[in-house]
């Protein structure tokens, strides 16, 4: 028998509907030769520092900094009560150890997503216990049967991907030395009351200083006022077009004197047409999409999307073998997939209204090893979805819409540029004219994308022109804009390094390999913890400082951690791990040195305090009886929960709660406060599968044989 772990459940019934095995046991399928189970992502995480010192149970800064010799994992603890390991997480890894230990099972396969991540989680789950059995890794892209079943034709030793798991581990332990140790640091040092700790973050303190500078330049910006000269001109056949006036190639004046001499001197002249250039020219479609360009398309174009839901909505989508891997900086496709990309190509475009200008071609554009880092651009797989929510369907479509898009014809435009020059004015400046026409609508087609064209008269070189009229228009200058989830995300990207916000895909592809604040899998959670600490906050779509974020990059004094280059360098090395490039000892002594003497600066330097958390404390209301234990029930950032938990009850009635997100609701104060007093709460404005509103009795009722809470719902007459 072979044993594959795969990382999710839903991967793992994947993988056993790929091989037809249909028996279902308790953490595990079973059958045509193989066991098939599963992790829920970490099973096993770090100690924390008092696992290893009891000392440091309690934060006081002569205790730090503290680095371990030897690093020792744990299984994950319960994230609602953290003094507990995960009962799940235990079970579960107590049934993947049984299976790898029992005598009729002679390999074990990783299937574990094929990232550093993923590589932990399945090395740390195997390599808990001692095991002389060959361990071989599956390396795939998608979840589909036909990539599920060629992969296990090309298994990989897993030793072979050492390199891999380096990175991995240096990221973990990185990030939980410089965490543990600076934030500990931090609190003790720079903030006065008893509250939430100073978050320090390898790439969390970039990314506030990226938001903080752009706030900066904005406070800064001191506007400035400027003046054009838009003139009318009028053909002989009476069609009219426009033009702005131009000297030195310049049509910004900060004068508004110097136009309205040249506005004197214009009036009621002739003119002449003294260049026309007319260039045809072609439109290629955006590159496919990596994991930032898809987020932050989304982010962009639909109102409420974060770039962590867009990630999350993704994975999804790649866990029901609809996208291939979502995690990936890459916006072109392995040549190897070639033959697989037209299969694909064949079956999404069977049902589409332009079937017929759907033609596959191996465009260097979209076919490009030298421009793949580690996974290729998120497509479609072969598979057509049957059914999809609202949100799946936003994220499919935009993936779908983007493939189907590089193999549409190329879209055309014609572009003309017109100079016109005022007989007998004076003047040493001419009226340029800009105007497009779209003569092949092409890739457009697909998401009925309209160019924005100023159509223009048939106008000659040499034809003569009356001045009409004129008009000056006053302008100011206008600050930068503040960051968007998309802005931020292309800048966490490239590191700020070679990008404007005008830059084109093409360039942002060339960004130097692994350089970066992050990892598309990481982005998304840095700016959701922002948000989650109080660093940063929103309005519409901008993101911006708090006061708490301006005082910590003002006074903070590590000023390594808010820089671009050095996170880059960073990010880069651990690329370099992963690539075998450099060794992780190597890596890590240098992390675990700067963290000493950054402990060191801080407790030596001055004290300020950068947050002051408020002594006063909120009285939190009792909304009943805890139906279980019979404790009050209180409200909590996440939940209505009972108040005895550190005690084991574990009644609560989620504020996201999945089944009330079915029809469009939230739990409320008030409808919790119902159900405990009278067992039922009315609630108005439900929605319906097919978007109808509707009004419902719910119960929240104990399962008899189990421990856990359902919902009830009943209709009554009036």
């Amino acid at each position: 028998m072979k044993l594959i772990i795969a990382e999710k459940p839903s991967v793992a019934k994947n993988i056993a509907d790929a091989l037809k095995v249909k028996e279902k046991k308790d953490g595990y399928f079973e059958g045509n030769g193989y066991f098939i189970t599963w992790a829920f992502g970490h099973l096993l995480e770090l100690f924390d520092a008092k696992d290893y010192d009891s000392k440091m149970t309690s934060w006081k800064l002569e205790n730090f900094p503290f680095i371990p010799s030897t690093f020792q994992y744990k299984v994950k603890m319960d994230p609602k009560y953290r003094q507990k390991p995960d009962q799940g997480a235990s079970k579960q890894l107590k049934t993947i150890h049984y299976l790898m230990q029992r005598n009729d099972v002679v390999t074990i396969i990783s299937a574990c997503d094929y990232d550093r991540e993923g590589q932990l989680i399945g090395d740390s789950i195997i390599y808990k216990i001692k095991t002389d059995k060959p361990v071989y890794r599956l390396l795939l892209n998608e979840w589909t049967p036909e990539a599920v079943l060629s992969g296990l034709e090309k298994l990989k030793p897993n030793t072979e991907m050492r390199p891999l798991l380096d990175a991995g581990i240096s990221r973990q332990w990185t990030d939980w030395v410089i965490g543990i140790n600076l934030t500990s640091v931090a609190t003790l040092k720079y903030q006065k009351g008893k509250g939430k700790a100073l978050n320090i973050g390898r790439v969390l303190l970039p990314t506030l200083k990226i938001i903080y500078d752009r706030d900066r330049e904005i406070e800064n910006f001191v506007p400035e006022e400027y003046f054009k000269l838009t003139a009318t001109f009028q053909l002989e056949n009476q069609q009219t077009y426009e033009g702005s006036y131009t000297e030195d190639g310049e049509d910004k004046f900060k004068k508004k004197e110097t136009l309205e001499r040249i506005e004197q001197a214009i009036l009621n002249k002739k003119g002449i047409v003294t260049d026309k250039q007319v260039e045809r020219k072609k439109e290629f479609p955006p590159f496919l999409f990596n994991l930032s360009n898809l987020q932050g398309y989304i982010t962009n174009k639909y109102k409420g999307w974060t770039a962590d839901k867009v990630l999350k909505v993704a994975q999804g989508l790649y866990e029901k073998k609809l996208i291939t891997y979502p995690r990936t900086s890459s916006v072109a496709l392995e040549e190897s997939l070639i033959e697989k990309t037209a299969k694909v190509l064949k079956t999404i475009a069977e049902d589409l209204p332009y079937k017929d200008e759907i033609k596959f071609a191996r465009s260097k554009r979209i076919f490009n090893n030298a421009k793949v880092e580690s996974h290729s651009a998120i497509i479609p797989t072969y598979l057509k979805p049957k059914r999809l929510s609202e949100d799946e369907a936003i994220v499919y479509n935009a993936v779908k819409n983007r493939f189907v898009m590089q193999f549409m014809p190329v879209a055309e435009y014609e572009e003309t540029k017109i100079q016109t020059k005022v007989i007998d004015a004076g003047l040493s400046g001419i009226f340029h004219t800009k105007g497009k026409i779209q003569l092949a609508e092409g890739w457009k087609k697909v998401e009925r994308i309209e160019s924005k064209d100023t159509i223009l008269p048939i106008i000659e070189a040499d034809n003569r022109v009356m001045v009409l009229g004129d008009t000056i228009s006053s302008h100011v200058t206008k600050p930068p804009k503040p960051h968007t989830e998309m802005t931020l995300l292309r800048v966490m990207e490239t590191c700020g390094k070679s990008y404007k916000e005008e830059d084109s895909e093409e360039l942002l592809g060339s960004i130097l390999s692994g350089f970066s604040i992050g990892t598309p899998a990481t982005r998304a959670e840095t700016i959701k913890k922002l948000k989650e600490v109080g660093y940063i906050t929103t309005q519409n779509k901008n993101l911006m400082c708090t006061e708490l974020g301006r005082r910590l990059v003002e006074t903070f004094p590590i000023k390594e951690l808010f820089d671009l280059e050095f996170t880059g360098r960073l990010e880069k090395s651990l690329s370099d791990i992963e690539k075998n490039r450099v060794r992780k000892q190597q890596f890590l002594d240098i992390v675990f040195q700067f963290t000493s003497k950054a402990v060191e600066t801080i407790k030596a330097g001055q004290d300020i305090t950068i947050h002051q958390v408020s002594s006063e404390k909120k009285l939190n209301e009792a909304l009943g009886n805890c139906p279980v234990c019979g404790s009050k029930v209180l409200e909590g950032s996440k939940g209505f929960g009972c108040s005895n938990w550190k005690n084991g009850c574990k009644f609560v009635i989620w504020k996201n709660d999945k089944f009330l997100a079915t029809m469009k609701k939230k739990a409320t104060k008030s409808m919790v406060k119902s159900i405990l007093t009278n067992q039922v709460a009315f609630v108005k404005g439900l929605t319906s599968k097919s978007g109808k509103k509707f009004n419902a009795y719910l119960r929240y009722e104990k399962n008899p044989e189990q421990d856990y809470f359902s919902w009830k719902m009943e209709f009554k007459n009036n």
